[in-house]
């Protein structure tokens, strides 16, 4: 007869707020005002009453110059150009397929978009536009860049590297596309033996490591050969760290990922998820990340 763990409720001390990265933040909610003084320029986020320049939305006050904005703490993705996203393909469409990226609106992958298999760069034939769903169908999940933002806020994508396309066997966390760090690469490969892709939009993929770069297939074929115990182990442990993060509100890049799976180490996969333990791991990785700041 299996164990069953069964948990009082109990009050928990928040983690300390004045270890996070980056210091104080300027935080407000709809209806704060920012600031009266009438030099400041109108950002996202926010609107001018009275002569005061007052929140719209809950969130960070961040200052470029003149300009104010409010970043929201959770919201949907909005995209920018440059940025590396994880989607799932949830229509095939004429010369196109509808993307889910987490954003107000489908983003579109266009056919002349992509790199056909073999990684050849030609125009497309009305024999492509036929073969459409040969190469991605509704429910792949795909690694993509935003190539443009089109007028009403929807997202254009691109694969047109073999380092983007299908995505294979693996697991897909999401998360507020708010705690996914911006970086020079989203893509990495941890030395615990697993990858991931920390999508901008706040899909997370994590995959064991390829042996070889296939770099023939042009991104557009699935390994779908079982993987082995220990991968999945690893991934699992993974998922469940990065879950404990989220949790406590860290942000999500590969050193404190990194960090937290290697606190997590002495604990079963399946005990990370507790709250003691997950505050345990978090602040170990926390002051580790303290550390190699100081």
């Amino acid at each position: 007869m299996a164990a069953v763990t069964m948990r009082l409720p109990a009050a928990r001390a928040p983690l300390d707020s004045g270890a996070r990265r980056g210091g104080e933040k300027h935080l407000v909610a709809p209806g704060d005002t920012i600031t009266t003084d009438t030099g400041y320029m109108r950002g996202h986020g926010t609107y001018v009453e009275d002569d005061k320049l007052i929140a719209s939305v809950a969130g960070v006050v961040e200052r470029v110059n003149k300009l104010v904005c409010v970043r929201a703490l959770k919201a949907r993705y909005n995209g920018e150009i440059g940025d590396i996203v994880v989607g799932r393909i949830t229509e095939v469409q004429q010369k196109r397929w509808k993307v889910e990226t987490n954003s107000r609106l489908d983003s579109v992958l266009l056919l002349s978009s992509i790199n056909l298999p073999g990684g050849e760069l030609r125009r497309k034939s009305a024999e492509d536009e036929l073969a459409m769903r040969d190469y991605l169908q509704e429910g792949d999940l795909i690694s993509a860049e935003v190539q443009s933002i089109f007028s009403d806020g929807a997202v254009s994508l691109h694969t047109r590297s073999l380092k983007y396309g299908k995505l294979g066997q693996g697991v897909l966390v999401q998360v507020s596309p708010s705690l996914v760090k911006r970086q020079k690469t989203h893509f990495h490969d941890l030395p615990c033996g697993a990858s991931v892709i920390l999508g901008n939009n706040g899909f997370i993929w994590i995959y064991p490591t390829p042996e070889q770069k296939d770099d023939e297939a042009g991104g557009y074929t699935s390994n779908l050969e079982p993987v082995p115990l220990s991968d999945r182990e690893v991934i699992s442990r993974l998922r469940n760290c990065i879950v404990a993060l989220v949790t406590h509100k860290m942000m999500l890049f590969d050193t404190s990922i990194l960090y937290c799976y290697e606190a997590s180490l002495p604990h079963q996969i399946k005990d990370i998820l507790k709250p003691e333990v997950t505050e345990e791991i978090v602040l170990e990785a926390r002051q580790r990340l303290l550390d190699l700041e100081g």
